[in-house]
């Protein structure tokens, strides 16, 4: 099995590679870093690549793929969370930073895999209920996610021949949105309820949620290429969700 997955440096992209090397499957991680734990492995291969550097990703992602068939899942985790903030208080500047990285990066790093190589059977976006819910103080990193998730749905109108889904991982422990619940006060209440569920150790640790998350991808094939789910509600155990 061959897996692609973006952001693999550290946390909860590096707790995939982790799970999926486990496996026996060959990793392909994108990442700023490279994470030494992974790149022991002979299994693993690693692309340094900041993929801010939008100009850069097209050309330097294809020598990384040269040869390379197929590959049976792509895992797009890449992102960054924006401070909290009021929409009509966030900056066009901002807002574009968040969007080039949380959807454009994830486009070019799709649309260069499609291309490149010749057969790609399931495609997982990462995402985040802020992309439904709309909640107040989570502004750019919301519409990111929204964005995200109606890309997987063209590209799944576009490509049937592959499978593509947005999943919710739930609050992951040691994924910014932890640091960003700690600053959270009474202006945004929904996050404060999060703060709370986060604070009281309802987190998910990233080793654990990388298992029941490669779970829920092998599950979410049965259903229609395009859709948006949480993993909880995918693997029936509400637990898992915050």
């Amino acid at each position: 099995m061959n897996v692609l997955i973006t952001n693999t440096s550290s946390g909860f992209g590096h707790a995939l590679a982790s799970e999926f090397l486990k496996s026996g499957a060959t990793v392909y991680g994108i990442g700023r870093q490279p994470n030494y734990e992974l790149c022991i492995s002979g299994d693993y291969h690693h692309l340094t690549q900041d993929l801010m550097k939008l100009d850069e990703v097209k050309d330097r992602l294809n020598n990384f793929l040269e040869n390379l068939s197929t590959l049976d899942l792509v895992i797009l985790n890449a992102g960054i969370l924006p401070e909290k903030n009021d929409i009509r208080k966030t900056t066009v500047d901002r807002i574009t930073a968040v969007m080039n990285i949380n959807v454009l990066a994830n486009k070019l790093v799709m649309d260069t895999i499609l291309e490149k190589v010749p057969a790609v059977y399931q495609v997982v976006a990462i995402s985040s209920g802020t992309a439904v819910t709309g909640n107040r103080g989570w502004n750019a990193f919301a519409l990111s996610k929204a964005a995200l998730n109606t890309m997987m749905k063209l590209y799944a109108s576009e490509i049937p021949d592959t499978h593509f889904s947005a999943i919710e991982p739930g609050i992951v422990d040691a994924d910014p949105a932890g640091d960003y619940l700690l600053l959270t006060d009474d202006t945004y209440q929904e996050v404060r309820e999060l703060n709370g569920s986060y604070l009281n150790n309802n987190k998910i640790d990233p080793e654990y949620a990388a298992n029941y998350l490669v779970e829920a991808m092998g599950i979410v094939l049965q259903e229609e290429s395009g859709v948006y789910r949480e993993a909880k509600d995918i693997l029936l155990a509400p637990e898992l969700g915050c």
